[in-house]
């Protein structure tokens, strides 16, 4: 009998495929090289272990404070801050220094580091300056109707797979085009990107799947965190809704490798993927808003070293005037 391939393979497969025949590309107002896919998919079946990847070293840390970050439907980065987790902090401070810049005031723009802690120890300040708005809490917990009123999306699928077991419409979605790219005004468009823009759950047999849409997808950085991220949190809405987890699937539209990442990829690929770690929840999560990050359990998390490599802040508002990202 034939061995069952360990399912991190299909991520290591991936990422080779992306070496050898991924498209090059350029990426708009950055001018960064990647190399493309379009059109993949990975699949975790959730009774086998988390899927937090063993290759290197996944951040732990920032993939609870910000899943939780999203499903209380938070947008202000203050949250991740106090929690000393900083994967938000670049897109907040380049929309500040924009508007430093703008001001007619003669005020010295803040380093970044000193905007976080600023953030940190200035609640005003944060107020101000900390916000992301239309992030993806906000999408999926108050999305903005033209009436004013907002839809809690993530609210809504729980009660519809509670009132419908076999429902198809289950979905939440945080591609808003009134907001994105070109197809909004200056004042509206978002100054990041929304790039994980889509999920369904369904039930399947007494198991709750989910499915992820990732329309742009960071293979080396950003993937692996994405993972863990909406495993974790199929893992929850199986608790809430009363059936045991079933699948994460990992749908991707642009898969991609960042030119200056190509290195750190090789040396990941030379490393053999361990057994997946587990992950347990506690009793007392038993509707949305019990979670909390400290409600979750990992065991047995045994990684290969962390592989550094540059984040490349990309994508949110072009700007044809300047050939940047607009701030």
């Amino acid at each position: 009998m034939m061995k069952k391939p360990n399912p991190e393979q299909q991520y290591l497969d991936l990422m080779q495929e992306v070496l050898d025949h991924g498209v090059k590309k350029i990426d708009r107002g950055t001018d960064i090289e990647l190399y493309s896919l379009f059109g993949r998919q990975i699949r975790f079946d959730l009774s086998e272990g988390f899927p937090l990847l063993t290759t290197k070293k996944v951040y732990w840390k920032g993939v609870l404070h910000e899943l939780y970050w999203f499903m209380s439907g938070q947008t202000n980065i203050k949250y991740l801050v106090d929690n000393n987790v900083h994967i938000w902090d670049d897109y907040p401070y380049k929309m500040y220094v924009k508007k430093i810049k703008s001001s007619k005031l003669k005020v010295q723009s803040l380093t970044k580091e000193e905007f976080v802690e600023k953030i940190k120890t200035d609640k005003k300040f944060a107020k101000k300056f900390g916000d992301l708005p239309r992030i993806y809490g906000e999408m999926w917990r108050k999305w903005p109707t033209r009436t004013g009123r907002t839809i809690d999306q993530l609210k809504w699928v729980l009660q519809e797979l509670h009132d419908d077991p076999d429902a198809k419409n289950l979905i939440v979605n945080s591609w808003n085009p009134e907001y994105l790219y070109t197809m909004a005004t200056n004042k509206d468009a978002s100054r990041f990107p929304i790039c994980h823009n889509m999920y369904q759950i369904s039930n399947r047999g007494g198991k709750l799947s989910l499915q992820l849409y990732h329309r742009s997808a960071d293979l080396f950085l950003g993937v692996p965190f994405n993972i863990a991220s909406y495993a974790l949190l199929t893992i929850i809405l199986a608790r809430i809704t009363g059936l045991e987890p079933g699948e994460f699937i990992h749908t991707f539209g642009d898969v991609h490798i960042y030119g200056n990442h190509i290195e750190a990829v090789k040396e990941q690929l030379k490393r053999k993927p361990k057994a997946f770690p587990l992950v347990t929840l506690d009793k007392k999560v038993k509707k949305l808003a019990d979670f909390r990050p400290e409600h979750v359990l990992l065991e047995n998390y045994d990684p290969h070293p962390m592989i550094k490599a540059e984040l490349t802040v990309a994508g949110g508002l072009y700007d044809p005037k300047t050939g940047k990202m607009a701030g």
